[in-house]
Formats: C-alpha cells, structure tokens, sequence
C-alpha cells in the first residue's frame, strides 16, 4: 500500500507528481528545486543558497512524514554544473553530519526543470 505525503511549507509539485509516496518502509522524495514554495519560483542567490532551499523543502516533507534528515538513506544530486559540487556538498554536510551518512550519487545533466541549477531527491526509512 502507498501513501502520498504533501506539505505545504514545501512547493508544490509542478507536474502530474507526488511531492513524496510512502510505501513499504521508505519513503521516496521527488526531485527537489530550490523553489520558494510561498512564491513559486526560484530563489535568488549563489548555488549555496539554492541548496539550503533546497534543504528546507525536503525537510518540511519529511517532517510532514513524521521524519529527518537522520532518516534519509539514500540521496541524488542533480548538478547543470559540476564544479558547484564543493559549495552544494558544504551545505549537504549541514544536514548529514553524524550517525550513518546516506549513500549519496551525483551527477551532472544538461538542463533542469525552471533552469534550476541543482536538484536533490532522495529515500528515507521510516522506523517500524
């Protein structure tokens, strides 16, 4: 059985998706753009600045799960530019800082949805 999660301290989702579905013991978050979820659009700033928006998105959905951060196990970064890798891993590292670290993939793509220049999705288990 599936269930959607949706918070509305996160943006909502700009296409025929879930922000989040728990099913199984995990939950899996959709792809996540630095979007103010109050405007709707992206938010101003270098691309540590679109991280910690980032961030915050993903955090009021897992908390709407009743999660954190230390329940994320897996992690996807979505980069246009690679070489923004350090400054998004310094902030990624504010959020995942002790306990087991999520396994984490990074990759760099051609373009993103709204000209994004980083997206972060992710699975987090739900304790049983």
């Amino acid at each position: 059985m599936k269930k959607q999660i949706a918070s509305t301290s996160a943006p909502q989702a700009v296409g025929p998706y879930s922000q989040a579905v728990a099913a199984g013991g995990l939950l899996f978050v959709s792809g996540q753009i630095p979007l103010d979820p109050e405007t709707g659009k992206i938010v101003e700033g270098d691309i540590q600045a679109q991280a910690g928006r980032i961030f915050k998105n993903i955090g009021a959905i897992l908390h709407e799960a009743g999660l954190d951060f230390s329940n994320v196990v897996s992690a996807t970064v979505f980069l246009t530019d690679i070489g923004d890798f350090a400054a998004v891993n310094a902030v990624y590292a504010e959020y995942f800082k002790e306990g087991v670290l999520p396994a984490r993939s990074a990759v760099q793509v051609c373009a993103l949805p709204k000209q994004a220049k980083l997206e972060i999705s992710c699975v987090a288990v739900q304790e049983q």
